[in-house]
């Protein structure tokens, strides 16, 4: 078994900490900026808050109306996860396991979109909603991020599948199986912690979205939290304080979810570095 040497290990450990503490820094000066005012942030904005400032939190949930922003992108980001992980996973398995012709044309067609970017295709995604019209609606929008989530889940689910004995889905066949079963009994429990992966990358990126809701949404009512929050970038001047409140409220949620799923999260990465 390869063993690293005293000093590999300490730099690495090193530059991990480093690594860490450039990480952990801006979190920590936006939460303290989240309790200042405006001019102590332009003043001090790396020390300690003269004053707690509770009132930039009640002050930015009524400015920028986020309880129906947290709304709009909790359900949103739920059922999106959820259209992705169920068209993602059968078109893995299908292609994990079926064999058919121009299957390999099929799995480069669909994984070709994670070279080209979504965004390149703004004007047919917009005008295609609009011929649909699904134009400011939560529907559209949840389609659209559908669509661009499924080529990195098809990537990573196919080779969790691939990896899975053929000889489990044989015994399920003898027993009287069918392919659904299968799939859904047999497939799916086993894939747990690539679905884990899947979802968490694809949450954090529909969770943090304003391009697409900043295009395909037009009414306040409908507004997720990166569109709600930019109500505090002014033509002149800038609410920094209440944007840090703001930033620090939005990036909460998406830090819980991978707290509450680190361990599934790392152990899918780790079962993917080996396979």
């Amino acid at each position: 078994m390869f063993k690293l040497r005293p000093f590999s290990k300490g730099l690495i450990y090193l530059i991990l900490i480093i690594y860490s503490i450039g990480v952990f820094i801006p979190f920590l000066t936006l939460g303290l900026n989240s309790f200042k005012s405006l001019r102590e942030i332009f003043l001090t904005p790396f020390s300690l808050p003269s004053y707690f400032r509770i009132e930039n939190y009640a002050a930015t949930w009524k400015q920028a109306n986020l309880l129906i922003a947290y709304i709009n992108s909790f359900t949103i980001s739920i059922v999106s996860i959820f259209g992705i992980l169920l068209t993602s996973s059968m078109i893995a398995y299908i292609l994990a396991r079926y064999d058919f012709p121009f299957r390999r044309i099929l799995y480069l067609y669909i994984i070709s979109g994670l070279v080209l970017p979504a965004r390149l295709a703004i004007i047919p995604i917009y005008l295609l909603l609009r011929d649909l019209a699904l134009l400011d609606t939560r529907i559209g929008l949840i389609l659209v991020y559908i669509a661009t989530g499924i080529p990195f889940s098809v990537f990573i689910l196919k080779h969790f599948m691939e990896a899975v004995p053929v000889e489990i889905e044989d015994s399920a066949r003898i027993d009287g199986a069918s392919p659904w079963k299968i799939y859904s009994l047999i497939i799916l429990p086993l894939c747990r912690p690539a679905l884990v992966v899947v979802g968490i990358f694809n949450f954090v990126a529909i969770w943090n979205d304003f391009f697409f809701p900043l295009i395909l949404i037009n009414s306040r009512s409908k507004e997720t939290i990166p569109l709600a929050i930019s109500v505090f970038f002014g033509e002149y001047a800038n609410q920094w304080h209440l944007l840090s409140t703001a930033l620090w409220m939005a990036t909460f949620p998406a830090l819980l979810m991978f707290a509450i799923l680190s361990k599934q999260f790392i152990s899918g990465m780790t079962q993917g570095a080996i396979k």
